[in-house]
């Protein structure tokens, strides 16, 4: 019953709406997009070096002559896919060490906080940039993966926490503990299902932020590494470049802006359906 009430507030929802037609749109044409076009992104013309679009090159052609329609529809691809699974590692982390810690109390709260702490006051950017580069190349997106999502989840952890602390002490809860029911068990079975709304806009809007940090390590050059490319990759190399040769430049970047946005515009959304309030 709450689950239709919700998607009810939901599809009211202007922004929730435009946001979620906005990424459809753009997932289809990340994985759809490919197969429409006359070129794979490992593909190389070399009588078209940094030619604009036309009619043979869509979006035009980059410095060694790739298709920057196929190549940048592969960056969006490995940019969504970061994001999506950055944001299930994080949240579902953030969960488990919140509630843990919540429930339990006593030294298992203490350990987990202070580990929460150590990790909040570490510099993220830095430690990422320079144990991306060194990873190995057959595996170095999804060692960044982790990395990202290692860094993404403290401050969701420290909310589930202050919000299990109140849990606990409620009927059901305590008639679980009374039945013998295993503490773990518990957790998993009402503390954490009954903090989906939080973890559910945690998740929507941790998608938007690995998406952006994976854009801003890239154009530094401490994300994705060649041969591979993702949208930060595709706009730092088209930034060199971004007066003499526009699409190399307007392409990627546009999409990610759209991207973000309507992540964000799906994430507000859900915040305004799932706690009413909070639009206020």
């Amino acid at each position: 019953m709450r689950s239709k009430v919700v998607l009810r507030r939901l599809l009211r929802n202007k922004q929730a709406r435009y946001g979620s037609i906005a990424l459809i749109v753009l997932v289809a044409l990340a994985y759809l997009g490919p197969f429409v076009g006359p070129y794979d992104w490992t593909d190389k013309d070399f009588l078209a070096f940094l030619s604009p679009p036309g009619g043979d090159h869509w979006w035009g052609t980059t410095t060694i002559g790739q298709d920057m329609y196929a190549v940048t529809l592969r960056g969006m691809q490995k940019s969504i896919l970061i994001g999506l699974l950055v944001a299930l590692i994080s949240t579902g982390l953030a969960a488990i060490v919140g509630a843990f810690a919540g429930y339990f109390g006593g030294w298992v709260d203490k350990t987990l906080m202070w580990g929460v702490d150590l990790l909040l006051v570490l510099p993220s950017f830095l430690i990422i940039a320079i144990i991306s580069p060194r990873l190995r190349e057959g595996a170095s997106w999804l060692w960044f993966v982790a990395l990202l999502a290692a860094f993404s989840w403290m401050i969701t952890s420290r909310v589930v926490r202050s919000m299990t602390l109140s849990l606990r002490e409620r009927e059901y809860v305590q008639a679980a503990v009374y039945m013998g029911i295993p503490r773990w068990k518990i957790i998993f079975r009402h503390i954490v299902p009954n903090l989906s709304s939080l973890l559910i806009i945690d998740a929507t809007l941790n998608v938007s932020g690995a998406i952006i940090g994976e854009a801003a390590l890239s154009f530094f050059g401490f994300g994705i590494q060649p041969p591979d490319v993702s949208l930060g990759t595709l706009i730092a190399e088209g930034s060199r470049n971004a007066t003499g040769y526009p699409w190399l430049f307007a392409f990627p970047a546009g999409l990610l802006v759209l991207l973000v946005l309507s992540v964000n515009m799906i994430g507000d959304g859900l915040r305004d359906a799932l706690d009413p309030g909070s639009n206020s």
